[in-house]
């Protein structure tokens, strides 16, 4: 289609391309692989669509394939992209396939391929299956990812490597651009997409970035999670009330929920213009919000991350982040919501619920600014992954292994697969490992004695796989109904299982009341009252990335030496003063420990900044080093509490921190075998065998109309796990699961680094008195796991008397601030 002009289609329209455009559309033209990165809004969708038109060529059949990361932008993403097709490629049809996608429809792709296609890494691995996926997919020449920075770090993202393997084997001039807007490890993000040789663009276009941040009027001298939320809630509703059209994100569902309430609450007026938008939504309802956002017809949407990729609103005006965003990229992505469209100014506000919040509001905006973005790691050689694939490219015509193993190593994440790991998973898939040969469900690939390939024999076991092919494992859901019929959505099955009837619950932006379980769905009806409880979905809490982290501390470092010149840290004052007069500010250069004896025992505060995930993890090792590691110790209990700044080590009996002061607590000698030691290793890594064993196709969810319940899916994913550490040892998947608790849910690298910074670092140990504004969060944090909300509120209110008469104590007690020394590195 050497006609296709993408500069005179822009022209016609009054526009003028960007740079970055027209070098893309060169590269593509060129036969380039590469990466464009570019801001939000600026028009990168244009600038890789034109270059794929550019490459079409006369032949039928699909030719061009979109990825997107969610079912939610597919359809926002097709009609961009039809856009120009009547003027430039008038033969030419877009079609959509996604989960959501009519049977009718996929039956009439089918029959006749569109030229493009936009779809999701699983549905590609679905098209994978087909008997003749061959000749399907082998005049695709050109495969843009859309959101790549959002695929890049997950077995998705795995997922999409070892299927564009696949076509490159079919057609080795295909091409593939990867879209992204937040990252900060470019040149290592667009090796794991394109290989060796791609080509980075860079849309550097004058695109305004506004960050402030609704400062509370009395945000106080002490202060804990959640300590703001109520008193925001006027300024929130009075900024939604200034703009045409509001996007409040929340880290939560939960913490979606409670603000969708929190505004109806004060503006009943706004009901029907007012919703709510998260992932557990049904898709009818979701549909609805964003039609309504389009048209501007909502004022305000309430949302999680289910919003903050892809679709673009042009009515939106104002975004809102409801507490801190934990990370850089997350803030600019959210940021870039607003003012979608190039030229308009991107805003976002920040509502803290704390007053620490306030210094990572404050350390956000300057690292926005400098372009302090986190860098995103693929995941190395995940064993589930290619096990399902292996089995997917079987039902798809077949493989022989020899081909198959060199075109598995081309996807850079298997690039160190040896051929040992290989034949591991051959013969897993092929008879079920040394464990699971007498079960024939386990037998899903043989090899032809004729043709010499490997493929599925059995239409039950291509059933199956297909039912769940993807990498996606969440915790059984169940649907939640009406009695009288019409779905709200899906909550976890957990949660129901608290629940009895005539409970209530908050859901969809409503309360509700619990009736009873039926076929897997929670019936409910209108609740007579107008409270209930939230519920807390797993895997809800976001860690403080390390740019975040290092970003605070420095602002912490400026207040020290009082230079506190933004107006969040103006106020935050009181609460940085206090802490000062009673401790000591962490900053760079100085680590900070705290002790304070009370009747729960001995306190022993740390605050090294590393995340609430290094911590959990460093908490453990600290408390178990200082049971077993320290000579003559006597049998003590320890309770724990973790935050993203510090964590809290309580003692019953007066632990010996001699360890503490001569830098050996935070040795990394033996850190792997401690760390295995003082955590429940074989319980975290069970519960993360769970999802693999899910991914890789030991645990079958069930059929459609008959899903099994989370008690079964958990059952089954024990038996496999028991098994294998009884009868297999040598099982990969259980060396997985123990890889992937140390480097996802512990962050062992960062641990790691942690400890290192923290034996390098000058010690300077506070005795308190009383509670200081750093530590007081933590006890909050300890005391919520283990009181009801009434003694929680009783036992805070002593902790804060305590802490407000020693702030205002115009003499304090003198306290001996001891400095240990350290072997400096």
């Amino acid at each position: 289609m050497a006609n296709v002009n993408p500069e005179d289609w822009f022209a016609a329209r009054g526009w003028t391309p960007f740079p970055f455009q027209r070098e893309v559309w060169a590269a593509m033209a060129a036969g380039h692989s590469g990466l464009l990165h570019a801001t939000t809004g600026s028009g990168k969708t244009y600038a890789v669509w034109m270059g794929a038109l550019t490459r079409a060529c006369p032949a039928p059949g699909l030719q061009v394939l979109w990825l997107t990361p969610m079912r939610a932008l597919a359809a926002d993403t097709t009609r961009a992209l039809a856009l120009p097709l009547p003027d430039l490629a008038p033969a030419w049809q877009v079609g959509q396939r996604t989960g959501d996608t009519p049977s009718a429809e996929r039956a009439r792709q089918e029959r006749r391929w569109p030229k493009a296609l936009v779809t999701t890494p699983e549905s590609l691995s679905l098209m994978l299956t087909r008997e003749h996926a061959r000749d399907e997919l082998a005049g695709v020449h050109t495969v843009i990812v859309d959101e790549w920075h959002e695929l890049l770090a997950s077995k998705r993202g795995t997922q999409v490597q070892l299927a564009l393997a696949r076509l490159r084997r079919w057609n080795p001039g295909l091409v593939v651009w990867g879209l992204s807007a937040t990252l900060g490890n470019l040149d290592e993000a667009m090796a794991t997409l394109c290989g060796p040789g791609g080509q980075l663009v860079r849309g550097r276009i004058d695109k305004a970035l506004v960050i402030d941040t609704l400062l509370p009027a009395e945000p106080g001298r002490f202060s804990w999670g959640g300590h703001l939320g109520a008193q925001m809630q006027q300024p929130v509703v009075d900024e939604v009330a200034k703009a045409e059209t509001t996007l409040i994100f929340t880290n939560t569902r939960s913490q979606a929920e409670i603000w969708y309430q929190l505004l109806l609450e004060a503006r009943p007026d706004w009901a029907g213009v007012v919703a709510l938008h998260h992932g557990s939504l049904d898709r009818d309802t979701r549909d609805w919000v964003e039609r309504g956002l389009k048209e501007g017809r909502l004022k305000a949407v309430v949302a999680t991350s289910s919003l903050d990729l892809g679709v673009d609103f042009l009515p939106v005006e104002r975004v809102l982040q409801i507490g801190s965003a934990k990370g850089v990229a997350r803030l600019l992505q959210r940021a870039g919501r607003s003012g979608h469209a190039p030229g308009r100014a991107s805003r976002v506000t920040l509502v803290p619920t704390n007053t620490l919040e306030l210094v990572e509001a404050a350390a956000a905006r300057r690292a926005a600014l400098a372009g302090q973005v986190e860098s995103r790691l693929a995941p190395d050689k995940p064993l589930d992954v290619l096990v399902q694939h292996l089995v997917t490219v079987a039902l798809g015509g077949g493989f022989d292994a020899e081909a198959l193993f060199d075109e598995v190593r081309s996807a850079p994440c298997y690039a160190g697969l040896t051929r040992a790991e290989f034949e591991w998973a051959l013969a897993f898939v092929e008879r079920g490992g040394d464990s699971l040969g007498a079960y024939p469900e386990y037998h899903r690939v043989q090899r032809d004695p004729d043709t010499g390939l490997w493929r599925v024999p059995d239409r039950s076991i291509a059933r199956r796989h297909r039912l769940q092919v993807g990498t996606i494992v969440a915790d059984a859901t169940m649907t939640v109904q009406w009695v009288s019929g019409g779905k709200l959505g899906s909550i976890e099955e957990s949660f129901i299982g608290r629940l009895s009837p005539g409970d209530h619950f908050v859901f969809a932006g409503r309360v509700l009341a619990y009736v009873r379980t039926q076929d897997m769905a929670a019936l409910v009806r209108k609740a007579s009252k107008p409270k209930g409880i939230v519920p807390a979905w797993a895997g809800s809490r976001m860690p403080l990335s390390s740019e975040m982290a290092d970003a605070v501390q420095a602002l912490l470092d400026a207040v020290d030496r009082g230079e506190a010149s933004e107006p969040e840290l103006q106020a935050a004052g009181p609460m940085l003063t206090t802490q000062q007069r009673l401790s000591l500010l962490p900053r760079p250069g100085r680590l900070v420990a705290e002790t304070l004896v009370t009747r729960e025992g001995h306190h022993l505060f740390l605050y090294p900044f590393g995340g609430r995930n290094v911590h959990i993890g460093l908490a453990q090792l600290l408390a178990w080093r200082l049971a077993h590691r320290v000579q003559g110790a006597r049998p003590n209990t320890f309770s724990l509490s973790v935050n993203d700044y510090g964590l809290e080590i309580v003692a019953a009996e007066p632990p010996d921190l001699s360890a503490l002061h001569d830098g050996s607590l935070f040795a990394t000698g033996d850190l792997m075998a401690d760390v295995l030691a003082s955590l429940n290793s074989g319980a975290l890594a069970q519960r993360r065998f769970r999802e693999i064993a899910r991914v890789a196709g030991l645990v079958f969810g069930g059929y459609p109309g008959a899903p099994k319940s989370l008690k079964q899916l958990q059952a089954s994913s024990s038996l496999f796990w028991e098994v294998f550490r009884q009868y297999d040892r040598g099982n990969r998947l259980l060396g997985q699961a123990e890889q992937e608790v140390l480097a996802q849910e512990l962050e062992m690298t960062r641990l790691r680094a942690v400890l290192d910074h923290m034996a390098r670092t000058p010690l300077a140990v506070v005795p308190l008195q009383t509670a200081s504004p750093f530590s007081l969060p933590l006890m909050v944090e300890r005391l919520r796991e283990q009181l009801s909300t009434e003694k929680l509120a009783d036992r805070l209110a002593r902790l804060l008397a305590d802490a407000e008469q020693a702030a205002m104590d115009p003499a304090p007690a003198p306290r001996r601030r001891r400095r240990s020394p350290r072997r400096q590195a």
